[in-house]
This record gives C-alpha cells, structure tokens and sequence, in this order.
C-alpha cells in the first residue's frame, strides 16, 4: 500500500495520517434519478477506507492496520494502548473498532474497547456552523467509562492512540482528547487516520 504520510496538528500531542483519501473527484452528470454522478480516484488507503466502510470488506482492516503500523507508529513515542473513536453511525460490525483491534494484534498493544464511549447521538457536524459549538456539542457526547478505566489502567501515565478513519477538520479528534484528557491516569494522547480530506 503506497502512502503519503502527513502530519496531523491539534490538541493532541502528536499525530499523523497515511495519506489522503482523494485524489480525484470529477463530475460526469447525472444518473436516471437526478443525482449527479462523479468519477472518483482515490489513493491506496483511500479505497481500503471505501471499500471497508462502504462494501463491509472486513478484510480491508489488516493492510490498513499494518500500513498504521509500519509507517505511522515509527514516528510515535511509546504508546501504552490504542482506542478507537467512539463511531458517529450505528452499524453490526463498527470499521474503526476492527481497525483498532488489528492495529492492536499486528503491533503487540492493548486496544481497550469501550474507554471512550459515545453516549448520546448528536445532530450531523454539517450542520453545525462554529468549530466551537461542533466541538462543545461532541464533548457533551463522549464519556470515559470509568469501570473500565478501573479495570485496564491499574496505574497512571498511560499513553494512548486515538485511531479512526478519516481526518477532516478534527472536531471529534480534538473532542475526544479533551475528553481523555479528563483522566488522570492517561499522559500522552497520539492519533493515528487513515485517510485525510485535504
């Protein structure tokens, strides 16, 4: 899997993305229905994404986990566990969740599944216009459940690894380590995506 990995900026101590999700994107009119169609090219990871989140081809987890791990965890201080973001959709079988759990068996760490929970649904970021209020409204959303915090971080100083999908603006990634960063058992916060919009 080609990459282009970049640093990611934010609240977090230090992150980064693999590469970008598009390449390309070109109109090419508009189908039987009325909605317009477009010719999309998207880079290695890119299309994983895609295909995992939007074919369920599971199998697309292990080459992004590895790629994650080959070519991003190199670049990252120790790290104690991984936890993936709390997912926005309901879905069987969560994508970042799997991603995290293989990322979790290919490098050897703890993935701790239910740390960061979203507790309640929130309305699309879309249509939310200030970063600010994205961003308060999100931390409303995310909780640490404490009993598991009791029953995986015996002692404090632990770093963790936010992993998820797609970098866009960083709203969730930033709610999510204001959210960590309530714990005090918990040091450094990194992320690690998939993709990036830009």
């Amino acid at each position: 899997m080609d990459v282009n990995v970049k640093e990611i900026t934010g609240v977090w101590d230090l992150g980064y993305s693999l590469d970008k999700h598009i390449v390309s994107s070109t109109y090419i009119g508009e189908n039987q229905w009325g909605h317009a169609q477009f010719d999309t090219v998207r880079t290695d990871v890119g299309e994983a994404v895609f295909l995992l989140k939007y074919r369920d081809d599971f199998t697309q987890c292990t080459d992004i986990a590895q790629s994650i791990n080959d070519n991003i965890l190199p670049k990252l201080p120790f790290i104690s566990f991984i936890v993936a973001m709390p997912p926005s959709k309901v879905r069987p079988k969560q994508p970042v969740q799997e991603i995290a759990l293989e990322l979790g068996n290919i490098a050897g760490k703890l993935c701790i599944s239910g740390l960061l929970v979203k507790s309640k649904s929130t309305p699309q970021m879309k249509d939310i216009a200030s970063r600010e209020d994205r961003i308060e409204l999100l931390m409303e959303a995310f909780e640490i459940d404490d009993k598991v915090v009791a029953e995986t971080l015996p002692e404090t100083g632990y770093n963790v690894l936010i992993i998820d999908d797609l970098y866009d603006t960083g709203t969730s990634l930033e709610a999510a380590t204001q959210t960590l960063r309530q714990c005090d058992k918990i040091d450094k916060i990194f992320v690690a995506t998939a993709t990036r919009k830009r």
